[in-house]
């Protein structure tokens, strides 16, 4: 329940800032072109709190946390009085209302710029791209990637960090090949092309690192436990915090990863187990409990490993000066926006699955995650966030901020204003189509639970 509560608030205060700096790009441009604006309010329904400001606007809390909107003076909506005619939405010019419409996507990505160059002012954590290991028979060992390497770029563009590393793969996904730029030990650069027709990944149970056979320098996995879940089958097996696991029916364990493989492979089938503790050598009993994920089922045992911390060589502080970061944020947010749109062009023709599509209750779990991390990783959450909430708001989907910049150009090209009839099918068959988009992700947010 704790963890819930955590997620929901977590959630509520990222998408209540996203929301907050959408509807003030559209407030903001609106009132610089002389448009009344009745109504600033975050979140729909029942009010929670309001104050009338004194420049005529009320501003308003409401209690469904999931969106907001900003209502302004508009003669196609309410009756005009003759002396506010000139405020009215509706009789501003094509290019002024072009402009209010496009602000709100518009303010999503600059507060993305800012939020990515305040992350990198402060500084993130970091870990050097460098190889521990490579799995066998994968895309990377056949494309001949080798330990001790270190990857310097992707396709030409430099990746610092496994984070780059990771959003330049997922934008590779669908393509037959891609080119990694790597340095040996010695120092030596090389080109390697990693075959990708075969590469595949599910992102609710690997990354698009390890599916391509990528094994990172990183804190290391011991086979000594740290923690037992309660009541779980290693719990009941009898394994205890400070045991030392050697074996499983009789095959040494050489690392964690080989225990983690043998326990989901075998659910509700017994299997024993050889722990060393306080010097004195035991064997128990473990039986995996059977889990479903997705399409398969797996065994869980409920115990986690002791933890090595990523050697000092490997780690840095991944950081700028307050203008440097400027162009951090700044290229940071593009790439983002390349990756989202990419992804979308996969998603209509069917290279990406419609499974991967998330709804709040995935982005909740995200928001709760980055937070429990510390501010600068809410920070890039929140960036992501709002570079995906800009660019479907730009989808041209009638209710959608896209859909009345689209009926605008037409307007703008034509001289004359969509028929209301049109523009009101077109919502209808927007409303639906996001409806579907929606129970979609919801959907899968479900499946994923």
């Amino acid at each position: 329940m704790g963890d819930i509560l955590w997620n929901l608030g977590a959630f509520i205060v990222a998408l209540g800032i996203l929301v907050a700096v959408h509807e003030y790009g559209h407030f903001w441009v609106a009132r610089r072109n002389g448009v009344k604006v009745e109504r600033f309010s975050i979140g729909f329904g029942k009010p929670i709190w309001r104050r009338m400001g004194r420049d005529g606007t009320e501003y308003v809390l409401a209690m469904i946390p999931l969106g907001g909107y900003v209502k302004m003076l508009d003669g196609r909506v309410d009756e005009v009085p003759v002396h506010l005619q000139e405020q009215a939405f509706n009789n501003k010019s094509v290019w002024a209302r072009m402009a209010i419409v496009v602000a709100g996507p518009m303010a999503n990505f600059a507060f993305a710029i800012f939020a990515f160059w305040l992350m990198f002012l402060i500084g993130v954590p970091a870990v050097k791209p460098v190889l521990n290991d490579v799995t066998l028979a994968s895309p990377a060992a056949e494309g001949g990637l080798a330990p001790g390497m270190e990857i310097l770029a992707i396709d030409g563009k430099p990746v610092r960090t496994w984070e780059e590393v990771n959003f330049a793969l997922i934008g590779r996904l669908g393509d037959d090949e891609t080119l990694f730029e790597v340095a040996d030990s010695s120092g030596q650069r090389s080109q390697v092309r990693i075959p990708l027709a075969e590469w595949q990944f599910d992102p609710d149970e690997t990354s698009p690192i390890t599916a391509l056979g990528l094994v990172p320098v990183g804190p290391e996995l011991t086979l000594t436990v740290a923690q037992v879940v309660d009541n779980g089958p290693a719990a009941v097996a009898g394994v205890q915090p400070g045991d030392t696991l050697l074996a499983i029916n009789g095959e040494p364990l050489a690392d964690w990863r080989q225990l983690v493989s043998l326990v989901q492979a075998s659910p509700e089938v017994p299997m024993e187990l050889e722990v060393t503790r306080a010097g004195q050598s035991l064997s128990l009993t473990l039986i995996p409990e059977r889990r479903e994920s997705r399409d398969r089922v797996i065994g869980y045992a409920g115990v986690a490993p002791q933890v090595l911390p990523v050697a000092e060589e490997y780690r840095f502080e991944h950081s700028y000066g307050p203008l440097a970061a400027i162009g951090a944020g700044v290229s940071r947010t593009w790439d983002l926006t390349v990756l989202t749109f990419q992804m979308l062009g996969k998603l209509l023709t069917g290279i990406v699955s419609v499974d991967n599509l998330s709804g709040p209750i995935s982005i909740a779990k995200g928001a709760g995650i980055s937070a429990d991390y510390g501010l600068v990783y809410f920070l890039s959450f929140m960036a992501l966030v709002s570079v995906n909430l800009g660019i479907i708001n730009l989808l041209p989907l009638p209710v959608l901020d896209g859909g009345h910049l689209l009926f605008y150009v037409i307007e703008a090209v034509t001289g004359r204003p969509v028929p209301e009839k049109v523009q009101e099918i077109g919502f209808k068959i927007g409303a639906a189509l996001l409806m579907m988009l929606m129970g979609l992700a919801l959907f899968n947010d479900f499946a994923r639970l």
